[in-house]
């Protein structure tokens, strides 16, 4: 936004100084970004610059380790690990997140609050101290060291994003729209799927990417959880780094930035049609 022309001095220089700071603040988190990236296309098996990428020579780069990626079944096996699990994941904690927001969003609910903090809990409690009390539960039932536990685990890790994002749509629901419906006849799940549905759709998709995200890129809980047939993606990085070092580790960090950038981006487009949609911003 640019200054007006009857700005002070004051506000001339705070505006200039307050981008100022957010540009070394943006700076700061993606400078880690900015290494990983060139150096997973280097040519030799280093972490560091070799002369030649310095040089901007050619013969520096390669896409040899994003091919051991793609092809070796040590990264292969834990990729599609993780792709299996994620979107069930997902799927489980949409389902169960969306129901507990619309349910919270109902003005007679007792402890509204409470129900609500100890929903959003997984978030607020270090991630170590819920993989090891996922791992003393699951362990009783049965499920530690399987398919289904890691999938029920990274489900309660999603289930507060798609609570946030759900509940922040409710607030500008029109709840005359549901009386209407029923009014007209509609049933409960009927005026859900037919009114309230479409309406809150982007907050759903968002908590749903940002399910994804959590699910995908987690290791704390996948360690404690999983067995050697759940290995995930982020777990064969991160034994990776302690037992094997190797460049196809920053290939891997490199994909995983660039779907993060795409979901990411996807999830601003959405809050941008959520925002038209609720007559917050101009069409």
């Amino acid at each position: 936004m640019a200054l007006p022309t009857y700005a002070s001095t004051g506000q001339r220089v705070w505006h200039y100084t307050f981008r100022t700071i957010c540009g070394l603040i943006l700076f700061y988190l993606i400078a880690p970004l900015l290494v990983v990236i060139p150096l997973s296309f280097n040519a030799q098996d280093f972490f560091t610059f070799t002369p030649e990428m310095l040089r901007l020579d050619p013969a520096g780069y390669s896409l040899q380790h994003y091919r051991d990626f793609f092809t070796n079944p040590d990264w292969q096996g834990p990729l599609w690990n993780s792709l299996a699990i994620a979107p069930v994941a997902t799927l489980i904690a949409v389902a169960l997140g969306t129901l507990a927001a619309v349910g919270l969003s109902q003005g007679h609910v007792p402890f509204k609050r409470a129900i609500m903090a100890i929903l959003i809990s997984p978030m607020i409690v270090p991630l170590i101290i819920s993989a090891a009390g996922m791992y003393f539960f699951y362990s009783r039932i049965g499920l530690q060291g399987t398919y289904w536990g890691v999938v029920l685990a990274h489900a309660a890790l999603g289930i507060p994003f798609v609570i946030i994002t759900v509940t922040a749509t409710l607030v500008g629901f029109d709840k005359s729209l549901t009386r209407a419906a029923a009014s007209l006849g509609a049933g409960p799940m009927r005026t859900f799927w037919k009114v309230q549905m479409p309406l809150i759709l982007p907050g759903v998709v968002s908590g749903a990417l940002f399910a994804f995200i959590t699910s995908f890129d987690e290791v704390v809980v996948v360690l404690f959880m999983g067995a050697a047939g759940q290995k995930t993606l982020p777990w064969q990085m991160f034994t990776g780094l302690r037992e094997q070092i190797s460049p196809t580790i920053l290939a891997a960090a490199t994909v995983l930035i660039a779907v993060s950038v795409l979901l990411l981006g996807t999830l601003e487009l959405l809050r941008r049609r959520s925002e038209r949609l609720r007559g917050l911003s101009p069409a």
